[in-house]
């Protein structure tokens, strides 16, 4: 079976990506701690369910991020807006240029596996915001990467395309454990509801018509 690194940040997307793909590969999963808010919490929930898939998984640390970067995301920004995806306010959460530094860590670090494939969950609910999230991005860096390495390491978005809805769905198809997965840009214990990762969750389910396993603060 071919080998492939997924990114993985321990969320409902990447978790179903994950899933998916270990299907199809032989998979590796690779969660970055960049000193976002919730960070912690994420890696947490992504080692949980690694070892429940027994699969390799590997965090890379990134501390120069929350240094020198500014983002409402980071723990060094300031505090998380609340509100949907398409609001203007969450603009403050875009950490600069984070997916395109991700990726070309994961590109390397595939090649060094003898990998050939770089597994993203990027989706159709991110373009609005997230430049780096966005179709003509990651064809581009796909192609770099393609280019930079011997293997020719390729990078993959399946759910490009996707709505956070089909996404869901499609988790349930798989027999995802939701329950597991974590979101909250917050980062607290509980979800908090309100920030826009949780609104965009929440909604998800709901037009999926999926329970949803979530705990909300609000």
């Amino acid at each position: 079976m071919e080998k492939a690194v997924v990114t993985f940040s321990g969320g409902l997307d990447s978790t179903t990506l994950l899933f998916w793909a270990v299907r199809q590969y032989e998979v590796n999963a690779l969660t970055f701690d960049y000193g976002s808010k919730h960070n912690k919490r994420e890696q947490a929930a992504a080692k949980e369910i690694t070892d429940r898939l027994k699969i390799p998984h590997v965090i890379i640390k990134l501390p120069f991020v929350n240094k020198f970067f500014k983002s409402s995301l980071l723990q060094s920004g300031r505090e998380i807006p609340e509100g949907h995806y398409e609001d203007s306010s969450m603009r403050s959460t875009v950490v600069p240029f984070r997916n395109g530094i991700i990726l070309s860590i994961a590109a390397g670090y595939a090649e060094s596996i003898e990998a050939r494939t770089v597994l993203y969950a990027a989706h159709a609910g991110d373009h609005v915001i997230y430049p780096d999230c966005r179709p003509e991005f990651l064809k581009a860096i796909s192609e770099a990467a393609h280019r930079g390495t011997y293997l020719g390491v390729e990078i993959k978005d399946p759910f490009i395309d996707m709505t956070k809805k089909e996404i869901a769905t499609l988790g349930k198809e798989l027999e995802v454990p939701f329950e597991l997965t974590y979101s909250c840009y917050k980062g607290g214990k509980v979800h908090c509801g309100k920030c826009g990762t949780c609104v965009e969750r929440k909604e998800a389910f709901q037009l999926a018509g999926i329970p949803d396993p979530t705990k909300y603060r609000l």
